[in-house]
């Protein structure tokens, strides 16, 4: 892998020239130094029109319900929890390799089954138990 990449697995990297970072000031408490330094860093990563993810890992993680990823397919990190941008930059790009990295194992697929006799069995006698005593519940005249 190159030196000016981001590792992600063995045989997987991400060159530099795709990740956009830009910096600005973080939100919240913080007193004086958060109102004249950049801290916080908003990484963006076009995982849509990357080159270097191969296309099923692509699909997989395009395919995610998260928040973070953009109609167009990018992925949007705001990373603040730290109050230096060099940390926070470092916590942005572990959160990018570990997004990916989520993606790299496939899920296996689901072998379907029929449920068993016994099983149907089981679940229509536990239907009419609890149907007894639901009957059982009914107002009732006394007279």
């Amino acid at each position: 892998m190159r030196a000016d990449a981001l590792t992600v697995a063995p045989g997987l990297a991400i060159p530099e020239a795709e990740i956009v970072e830009r910096f600005v000031r973080a939100s919240g408490a913080g007193g004086q130094n958060v109102n004249k330094v950049s801290s916080a860093v908003e990484l963006r990563f076009d995982i849509a029109g990357s080159p270097s993810l191969p296309d099923a890992l692509r699909t997989r993680l395009l395919a995610r319900r998260d928040r973070r990823l953009t109609d167009d397919g990018v992925l949007v990190i705001d990373a603040q929890r730290f109050r230096t941008q060099e940390r926070n930059r470092q916590d942005a790009r572990e959160r990018l390799v570990a997004f990916i990295a989520a993606g790299l194992d496939v899920p296996k697929t689901r072998i379907r089954t029929r449920p068993t006799r016994a099983s149907q069995q089981r679940r229509l006698q536990a239907k009419q138990e609890r149907g007894q005593i639901k009957r059982g519940r009914g107002t009732r005249d006394w007279d």
